[in-house]
């Protein structure tokens, strides 16, 4: 049985979200849920209600206000849009005719070769299969408890330490009738650092997409506390489909909730608006954050420099895996990369899974305190 159709009056509300990443704006898919929801609840009685929820839910900047209201009004009001922004509309990330917001343009070749950046969003499904990387996934399996690096918690246990254990202490007074031998203490327990893996899924990284999502299940599977996200022309959230025990049934969730594979690179974008979501961004505080791309980035390095610098000061390591990387003295040469090479604790090999295993597994021995 298919489907009930959507009624008319709600296409606006779910188009203002496409309109405002197409415009430059952060707009994540919680957000469009929460704009939904905060419009439900208030009941509006005019569209100022609407506009008032609007920008309470996506927060646009003061000086990017006027902007923001004349994307709402090109969506609510149907007034035409003019995006201040410079180069040709082709060459702008997400641009679109404010009259369509058509935003999967046709690709001009059936399979994409995947060689080099483009800036288009090419939304599509795909079935990842299994790969030949099982010894290395297995291998990563077992040594990722105690390999991945740890963090000394608030939590505390008996045991020795700086820490005076109080009641403790007057357990024993109390079985001792009020005399004390010694005084018990306490020592803080420690935990695994949270693990972030974001991995470009870009037209770019075709070869190796399916690798890197079978290596992020395994981390979800096996660390305490693993979040993973895909990153293209939108930014996913894949965390729940890959805590899935069964790697094969976990990929088959993942693959469907992936709509930009093999598309367009707009890492710098994709960054931006996962650090715009405060739930999001805690992800990222004190973590190992291992990014798996080339880093391709169409256009200037600025947005990505931007959202690099912010990640990498709430991160706790920034560990980036490129498949360029293959050559221990392999240096980048796009501007984007240069750029952000400063904010980069280590740029390992991203070739293969076996390779990310091997990274992630020598780094996090090796890794500061």
């Amino acid at each position: 049985m298919s489907a009930p159709a959507l009624p008319r009056a709600a296409t606006p509300f779910l188009d203002f979200a496409g309109a405002l990443r197409a415009a430059g704006f952060a707009a994540a898919p919680e957000q469009t849920e929460t704009f939904l929801a905060s419009v439900g609840l208030l009941g509006p009685r005019s569209l100022h209600d609407v506009r008032r929820a609007a920008h309470a839910v996506f927060g646009p900047s003061p000086e990017r206000r006027d902007q923001f209201d004349a994307v709402f009004d090109a969506v609510f009001l149907g007034r035409s849009l003019a995006a201040p922004a410079i180069g040709e509309p082709e060459d702008l990330p997400g641009a679109y005719d404010a009259g369509e917001f058509d935003l999967t343009p046709q690709p001009d070749e059936d399979e994409p070769s995947g060689a080099e950046a483009t800036a288009t969003e090419r939304l599509m499904r795909r079935t990842l299969a299994a790969g030949d990387e099982d010894a290395a996934l297995r291998a990563l399996a077992r040594a990722a408890p105690k390999a991945l690096p740890r963090r000394t918690s608030r939590r505390t246990k008996s045991g020795p330490g700086r820490l005076s254990d109080a009641r403790r202490a007057f357990r024993d007074m109390a079985r001792r009738d009020g005399e004390v031998i010694a005084l018990p203490t306490r020592t803080r327990r420690d935990r695994q650092r949270r693990v972030l893996i974001l991995i470009d899924v870009s037209g770019s990284m075709k070869a190796g997409t399916d690798g890197s999502l079978r290596l992020a299940h395994t981390l979800v599977q096996a660390g305490e506390r693993v979040e993973a996200f895909t990153l293209g022309t939108r930014l996913t959230r894949v965390t729940r489909a890959l805590r899935h025990r069964n790697r094969e049934q976990a990929l088959t969730r993942a693959s469907g909730l992936v709509a930009d594979w093999d598309g367009g690179t707009r890492l710098g974008e994709a960054l931006a608006v996962f650090l715009s979501v405060p739930r999001f961004a805690a992800f990222a505080r004190g973590a190992l954050v291992v990014i798996v791309s080339d880093g391709l980035e169409r256009g200037g390095p600025e947005a990505l420099a931007s959202a690099m610098a912010r990640l990498r000061g709430l991160a706790w390591s920034v560990l980036w895996l490129s498949p360029l990387a293959t050559d221990p003295h392999y240096r980048p040469e796009t501007e984007a990369m240069a750029a952000i090479i400063p904010m980069i604790d280590r740029l390992g090999d991203g070739s293969t899974a076996q390779a990310i295993a091997r990274e992630v597994l020598s780094f996090s021995k090796g890794a500061r305190p």
